[in-house]
């Protein structure tokens, strides 16, 4: 699941990704126009600067931007940055595998074979998906409509 901290982290992302080439925005901008509180925010862009995501300047003009454009950002990355793996679960992570404790096979175990598939799956996506994509998806309300299966009135005779 996505932490407060991956969700508002990516919300910044987008709010920076939005900028015109050049423009920066200061901590408190971002913090105001995406209701993140700023001192948390403060501390994800940090992360998200010192991961190379982000560049900051200080001063007048200053503020934080993206360190490359939006078409180079993959969203797996920013999250792997401020939530840690993928994994739903330690042992079927990539980049940081633990083994159960309780696991006597974790080659044969179901529960991690399941659970690495799900992995898969999810970096399948975030892994290939960059900001630039990711800021010009559309809206949930939109793709519920569009893909709304037309339900059947089921009329009685």
């Amino acid at each position: 699941m996505l932490t407060k901290k991956g969700k508002y982290g990516l919300k910044a992302l987008v709010d920076l990704a939005r900028l015109a080439p050049g423009e920066t925005a200061f901590v408190s901008e971002i913090a105001l126009r995406n209701n993140i509180p700023k001192k948390f925010l403060d501390t994800i862009l940090l992360e998200l600067r010192n991961a190379g995501i982000l560049r900051s300047k200080k001063g007048p003009g200053g503020g934080y931007a993206l360190s490359q454009p939006a078409s180079a950002i993959r969203i797996g990355h920013a999250i792997r940055v401020l939530d840690g793996p993928l994994a739903p679960i330690r042992c079927a992570s990539r980049t940081a595998y633990e083994a159960c404790d309780d696991c006597a096979d974790p080659e044969t175990c179901q529960v991690r074979r399941s659970m690495t598939e799900v992995r898969d799956a999810i970096a399948a996506i975030l892994d290939t998906m960059t900001l630039e994509q990711f800021v010009a998806a559309p809206g949930v309300a939109g793709l519920a409509e569009e893909d709304e299966p037309a339900k059947k009135v089921v009329g009685r005779s």
